[in-house]
C-alpha cells in the first residue's frame, strides 16, 4: 500500500508552510456569504435590511476541523455599527454559525465534493431600539475540487433563505423580512498564492417592497519573490531575495433598494501584514549580464537548483532529471512512501535510476500522478538533455490542464507543428494559450530542440509567476474588475 507524505524541499518551504498567517484558513475563503473582509484586527460588512447600507465592524472569529470525511466551520461575529456616523455608532450585531459539510475523496478520479449545510445560527441586530432577529436559516452548498500536482481548482454553488423577526422598539409593531440568497464561489490553491471569488445575489422582501443586493468577496494570498539590494561596496555579496507572503479581501456591494437608499456601490478591503523570509544567497561566478541571471539565482535561493560550484555552466544542456526534480521541487510535489513497516526492498521504477537518491521518490510520485514518463517503459535517461516540448509537457500535466486542448486533429500555429509528436500537441498547445511558453521569431517551436540550464531557469521562472499572478488575476481582478 502506498501513502503520500510531504517531503520537505528544503528550509524555506518548511517554514513557509509553518509560518502561514493565522487568520487565513488553508483555502482563501470569503467570510460566510455577507461579503465582508477581514485582517487580523478587524472585520466589516455591510448591513441592508434597515432599507439603508450600515457598515458594521468588529471582531469575528472562525474555527475549522475536519474529523472522518465530516467538515465543521464556525463563525462567531460580535460587531458595531459606523463610529463615524452618529446614527448608527450605538448599533450592535451579534451571529453565531455553524456549517457543517460531508467531503467524499473519490479516489482515482482526484476530486473531492462537499456538501455544506447550516447546523446551528442565532443573530441579533439592534439599532437604536430597533431589532433585527434571525428566526430561521436554511442553507446548502456544494463543492467540487479537482485536486491537481501543481494546484488544487475548485468551484461551489449554494443557496440559502434567512427570515428575520423585526420589532420596531417605538411602536411595538413586528414584520417578517425574508432574504433569499443565491450564490457561486470559484478558487485556486498552490503553494505560491490561493484566491477564492464568491459572488452572491440576495433578494430583501420586507412589506415595503424587494430589495436587490449583490456582492463580490474576494480572498486572496500570495507569496512573491523580491530582490532585496545591499548597499555596502565591502561585503561578500551584493543582494538576496526574499519571500514575502501577502493576503487581503476586497468586496464590493452593488445595491438597489426602491423604498430606502435607492441605487449605489460600495467597497470594503482589509490587508494582513506581510510575512517576510530572507533567502540563501547565490554566488554564481559565470553570469555576469546573463539575461536568466534572475531567473537563475531565484530558483537557486528556492533550493529549486541544488549546485555545490561557483559556476552555473548556463549555456550547456539542462538534464532530464534534474529538470524533473526542479519542477516538482517548485510546486512542493506530495510524494509517495512506502509503509516504514515493509520489509521488500524497493525496486526502482526505471532501471537506470536509484531508490537510494535523495530525491528518487519524487520521480515515481511524478510517473504515479501522470506527470512525466520514461524515454521508454524502463529507462528514464536521467543524464540525458531535456528537449523544449518535453519540458512544457511536465508543466502543462502538472497543471492537469491538457484536457483544455481541441478534439484530436488539431493545429498549432507554429511553423514546424508537424515536427511536434502527437502525445505532445496538447501541452503545446495549451502552454502557448496560458502564455508560458512562445515561438521564435521566425514562429518555430523547435519541440526537439535540448533547453539549455539557462533556458530551463526562465521556463520555470515564468511557470512560477503563472502560479504566483496570472491566476490571481484571472480568478480575482478579472470577475471583480471586469
Amino acid at each position: 500500500m502506498k501513502i503520500f507524505k510531504k517531503i520537505s524541499v528544503c528550509t524555506l518551504f518548511s517554514l513557509l508552510v509553518l509560518t502561514s498567517l493565522h487568520v487565513i484558513p488553508t483555502f482563501a475563503t470569503p467570510i460566510d456569504v455577507n461579503g465582508g473582509v477581514m485582517n487580523e484586527y478587524e472585520y466589516s460588512e455591510v448591513f441592508f435590511l434597515t432599507g439603508e447600507p450600515i457598515t458594521f465592524s468588529g471582531k469575528a472569529t472562525i474555527t475549522e476541523k475536519e474529523s472522518k470525511n465530516i467538515l465543521t466551520r464556525t463563525y462567531r461575529f460580535t460587531l458595531t455599527g459606523d463610529k463615524e456616523n452618529p446614527k448608527y455608532r450605538d448599533a450592535k450585531l451579534t451571529r453565531s454559525l455553524n456549517y457543517v459539510a460531508n467531503v467524499n475523496e473519490h479516489e482515482g478520479k482526484g476530486q473531492t465534493t462537499s456538501q455544506f449545510e447550516v447546523k446551528s445560527y442565532s443573530e441579533k441586530v439592534t439599532i437604536s431600539k430597533d431589532t433585527y432577529t434571525l428566526a430561521d436559516y436554511q442553507y446548502s452548498e456544494g463543492r467540487v475540487a479537482d485536486n491537481l500536482p501543481a494546484s488544487t481548482f475548485y468551484s461551489g454553488n449554494m443557496v440559502g433563505r434567512k427570515i428575520y423577526k423585526y420589532i420596531n422598539g417605538s411602536t411595538k409593531d413586528e414584520e417578517i423580512i425574508t432574504v433569499h440568497l443565491n450564490g457561486r464561489n470559484m478558487g485556486y490553491k498552490n503553494f505560491w498564492g490561493a484566491t477564492e471569488t464568491q459572488l452572491m445575489d440576495s433578494e430583501i422582501v420586507t412589506p415595503k417592497g424587494s430589495a436587490f443586493i449583490t456582492s463580490k468577496a474576494s480572498d486572496s494570498k500570495s507569496r512573491v519573490m523580491v530582490y532585496e539590494p545591499f548597499d555596502p561596496s565591502i561585503s561578500s555579496f551584493t543582494g538576496g531575495h526574499s519571500v514575502i507572503s501577502s493576503s487581503d479581501m476586497v468586496s464590493e456591494y452593488t445595491y438597489n433598494i426602491p423604498f430606502g437608499a435607492g441605487k449605489g456601490k460600495l467597497e470594503l478591503q482589509k490587508k494582513n501584514v506581510p510575512l517576510v523570509k530572507r533567502l540563501i544567497v547565490p554566488k554564481f561566478r559565470d553570469l555576469n549580464r546573463h539575461q536568466a541571471k534572475d531567473s537563475i539565482e531565484k530558483l537557486y535561493s528556492l533550493g529549486i537548483f541544488d549546485e555545490n560550484s561557483q559556476f552555473f555552466s548556463p549555456n550547456t544542456p539542462m538534464q532530464r532529471y534534474q529538470y524533473t526534480i526542479g519542477i516538482l521541487k517548485a510546486v512542493d510535489l506530495r510524494v509517495l512512501e512506502e509503509p516504514k513497516k515493509s520489509k521488500v526492498p524497493r525496486v526502482p521504477i526505471f532501471k537506470d535510476l536509484s531508490t537510494k537518491d535523495p530525491d528518487y521518490m519524487y520521480i515515481e510520485s511524478a510517473v504515479e500522478q501522470g506527470i512525466i514518463t520514461g524515454v521508454t517503459p524502463d529507462l528514464f535517461e536521467p543524464d540525458s538533455p531535456i528537449t523544449r516540448v518535453q519540458a512544457i509537457a511536465i508543466l502543462v500535466r502538472a497543471l492537469g490542464m491538457e484536457g483544455r486542448a481541441p478534439s484530436p486533429g488539431f493545429k498549432t500555429h507554429y511553423v514546424d507543428d508537424y515536427k511536434i509528436s502527437a502525445w505532445a500537441k496538447d501541452s503545446v498547445y495549451v502552454a502557448t494559450e496560458l502564455g508560458l511558453v512562445k515561438g521564435t521569431e521566425q514562429n518555430y517551436f523547435n519541440p526537439k530542440q535540448p533547453l539549455t540550464r539557462a533556458q530551463a531557469a526562465l521556463l520555470t521562472s515564468r511557470f512560477l509567476d503563472f502560479l504566483e499572478n496570472d491566476l490571481k488575476q484571472n480568478y480575482r481582478d478579472d470577475i471583480l474588475f471586469q
